[in-house]
C-alpha cells in the first residue's frame, strides 16, 4: 500500500509547470526592470483612459476624444474590451493592479506553453524551450492588450493540437472547431491580434491539403482532404466571427490599411527588425536555428504543418520585432518535438561514445523526472509567489523594481507642475510623451499626437517628425496648428532650434524635459530643477537631422 505521507510532501513540492510559471516571474525581476518594463510604453496610459471614458459613457468611442490636433476625427478603438477590463482594475488598484494582472496574463500564457511542448518532449527539453521563447519574447513584455493575442494563440494553439491528435470535442461534448469562432469574437474586441489566429487554423488547413497531395495511400488522401476542409470552415467561421465588434467590417479595413502601409514599417520601432547586437538575439537565433532544422525534419516525414507555421512566422519575426513573441510561441513546440526525436536516436548513430553515453543518460534522468513530475501538485509555491510578489507591488515604499509607475528619468513627471497651470495649452511634445500626457492630463488638456499611430496617419506623422527634426516649414507647422508650448527630451534635435529662435523661450529645464513658451508672451520666470543647468548635448549640434526620420519614434513601440 502507498504511503500517503510522501505523496502529501511531494504534493508541496513545485513541479515543472511551477517552474513554468514562475521563470518569467523571475526573469522579469532579476533581469529586466520589473514593473517598469511593464510601464515603459506610455500607451498603456491612454488605453487606461479610454476604458474610462467608455465605462462613463456606456459606449464604444468612435471619433478621437484626445487630440486638439485631429479631434472629432474617426478612430477606432479596436482594443476597447482590453481598454475597459483594465481601466476598472485601475480604478480598483491603481498601475500596480494593473502590472500584477499583465504579469499574470505572461506567467499563464508560457505556462500553457509549456504544458503544450510537454506533449511532444520530454519536461527537461520542454522547459528549455520555453524559456528560450520567453527570453525571446521579453523584448514585448509591455502592459498593453497584446499580450492577450499571446495567450489565445496559445489556446488556439492547443485546441488545434487536440484536434489534430483526435480529441477532437472539448470535455467530450463540445467540438473544438465549434469553439474557436466564439473564441474569436473575445479576442477581436481585446486586441487586433486575432487574424493570427485566423491564419494558425488556415494553416492546419494548407497543411492538410498537401498531405493530402503527397499521400501515398487513397485512405490517408481522403483523411487528409477532410481534416483540411474542417480546418478551412473553422477559418471562414473565425472570419465571420470576427465581425461581431462595434465597427464590423470597418475595422478588418482599417487594420489591413494600416498594417500594409510600408511608411509603418520605416517609422514605427516594433514594426523595425530586430537588431542582433540586442542582449535577447542570441535565444531567438537558437530558436531559429531549431525551427529550420525541425522545418526539413517533417517535410521528410511529409509532415507539412509545421513547416509552413514555422517558415511562416520565421519570415514575419525576421522582418518585424512585433512577431517574435508569436513566432517563438509556435516553433517552441514543434522544434521541441523534433529535437526530442533526435534524441531517441542519437544512441543508435555511429558517433562517438561520450555523446551516445551522455544522450542515453539524458534521457534516463529525464524519464525519471517525468516520472516524479506526473504528480499532481497544488502549486503552493506558485500561489505564495504570485502573494508576496502582489504584496510588495501595494507597499506603500516598495523598491524600484517593484514601483508600478511611469520611471521619471523616462518621463516628464517634473514637468507636469508647470504644464497643469495653464490646462488649455496646446501643446507640442512626442507621441511617447504625448501618450503620457493623456494618461496625467486628460480631460483637462488635449494632447498634438499620441502612440496611436493608426488614427494620425502617414502625412500626419510626416509632419509632426518633419518639425521634430527641424525640416523646412517647421515653424509653419507650429503656427499651423497654434501650438503655444513645447515639451521636449533634452536631447531632441528640435529643442537645439528652439534655443536659438528669437520666437521661443525656455521656460523650464529638469536635465530630462524642456518646455519652451513663446517669447512674445509675458517673460515671467524661468523654472529650472537643475541649478547646474544639467542635461547634456544641448548644444547647436543636437540640430542636425539624422539620415532618416525613423530615430524620433525609436524610442517607443506602437500599438
Amino acid at each position: 500500500m502507498e504511503n500517503p505521507r510522501p505523496q502529501f510532501a511531494l504534493r508541496l513540492l513545485p513541479s515543472m509547470t511551477d517552474f513554468a510559471f514562475l521563470m518569467p516571474i523571475v526573469f522579469l525581476f532579476a533581469r529586466m526592470d520589473g514593473a517598469r518594463t511593464l510601464l515603459s510604453d506610455g500607451d498603456t496610459g491612454w488605453h487606461i483612459r479610454t476604458g474610462q471614458w467608455i465605462l462613463a459613457h456606456h459606449r464604444v468611442p468612435a471619433h478621437d476624444i484626445f487630440s486638439f490636433s485631429r479631434a472629432g476625427d474617426v478612430w477606432y478603438a479596436w482594443e476597447w474590451l482590453w481598454d475597459v477590463l483594465f481601466a476598472w482594475l485601475y480604478m480598483h488598484g491603481g498601475l500596480a493592479i494593473v502590472v500584477l494582472a499583465s504579469m499574470l496574463v505572461i506567467s499563464f500564457t508560457y505556462t500553457l506553453l509549456f504544458r503544450l511542448v510537454r506533449r511532444r518532449a520530454s519536461s527537461i527539453v520542454a522547459i528549455i524551450f520555453m524559456m528560450l521563447a520567453a527570453v525571446s519574447s521579453s523584448i514585448h513584455w509591455l502592459a498593453r492588450p497584446h499580450l492577450f493575442t499571446l495567450l489565445f494563440l496559445v489556446l488556439f494553439y492547443g485546441a488545434l493540437e487536440n484536434v489534430r491528435a483526435g480529441r477532437t470535442r472539448m470535455f467530450g461534448r463540445v467540438p473544438y472547431l465549434w469553439v474557436l469562432p466564439f473564441a474569436t469574437i473575445l479576442w477581436t474586441n481585446l486586441h487586433g491580434g486575432f487574424f493570427a489566429g485566423i491564419l494558425l487554423v488556415g494553416t492546419y488547413g494548407v497543411g492538410e491539403l498537401l498531405r493530402a497531395v503527397f499521400a501515398a495511400e487513397s485512405e490517408e488522401r481522403r483523411t487528409a482532404a477532410r481534416c483540411a476542409w474542417h480546418y478551412v470552415c473553422c477559418a471562414a467561421g473565425c472570419l465571420a466571427a470576427s465581425l461581431v465588434n462595434p465597427y464590423t467590417y470597418h475595422l478588418h479595413v482599417h487594420v489591413v490599411d494600416y498594417l500594409a502601409d510600408p511608411y509603418q514599417g520605416q517609422h514605427i520601432v516594433e514594426f523595425f527588425s530586430l537588431s542582433f547586437h540586442h542582449p535577447m538575439a542570441i535565444f531567438f537565433e537558437a530558436v531559429i536555428v531549431a525551427a529550420t532544422m525541425a522545418s526539413f525534419w517533417y517535410i521528410s516525414k511529409r509532415q507539412f504543418i509545421e513547416p509552413l507555421v514555422m517558415l511562416m512566422w520565421m519570415h514575419a519575426a525576421l522582418v518585424s520585432a512585433r512577431n517574435i513573441p508569436i513566432f517563438t510561441l509556435l516553433a517552441a513546440p514543434m522544434a521541441a518535438g523534433a529535437v526530442e526525436e533526435w534524441l531517441k536516436l542519437l544512441p543508435q548513430l555511429q558517433i562517438a561514445a561520450w555523446a551516445r553515453s551522455a544522450a542515453k543518460s539524458f534521457r534516463q534522468v529525464a524519464a525519471e523526472l517525468d516520472e516524479i513530475d506526473v504528480v499532481r501538485r497544488w502549486h503552493v509555491v506558485s500561489a505564495c509567489a504570485v502573494v508576496l510578489v502582489g504584496s510588495i507591488l501595494f507597499a506603500p515604499a516598495p523598491p524600484r523594481k517593484f514601483r508600478s509607475d511611469y520611471d521619471p528619468k523616462s518621463y516628464p513627471a517634473a514637468a507636469l507642475a508647470v504644464l497643469d497651470r495653464d490646462p488649455h495649452s496646446r501643446i507640442f511634445t512626442s507621441d511617447e510623451w504625448g501618450d503620457y500626457l493623456i494618461y496625467r492630463l486628460y480631460p483637462q488638456t488635449k494632447v498634438f499626437v499620441d502612440g496611436r499611430s493608426d488614427f494620425y496617419g502617414r502625412d500626419f506623422e510626416e509632419k509632426y517628425l518633419a518639425v521634430m527634426n527641424v525640416k523646412y516649414n517647421w515653424e509653419k507647422t507650429l503656427d499651423g496648428f497654434g501650438i503655444d508650448t513645447i515639451l521636449l527630451p533634452t536631447d531632441a534635435p528640435l529643442a537645439g532650434a528652439l534655443k536659438e529662435s528669437s520666437r521661443w523661450r525656455l521656460i523650464y529645464d529638469d536635465g530630462i524635459s524642456l518646455v519652451f513658451r513663446p517669447s512674445r508672451a509675458n517673460p515671467g520666470t524661468q523654472f529650472s530643477a537643475n541649478p547646474t543647468g544639467g542635461g547634456t548635448g544641448r548644444d547647436r549640434e543636437v540640430t542636425k537631422t539624422e539620415a532618416r526620420d525613423r530615430t524620433i519614434t525609436e524610442s517607443k513601440s506602437k500599438t
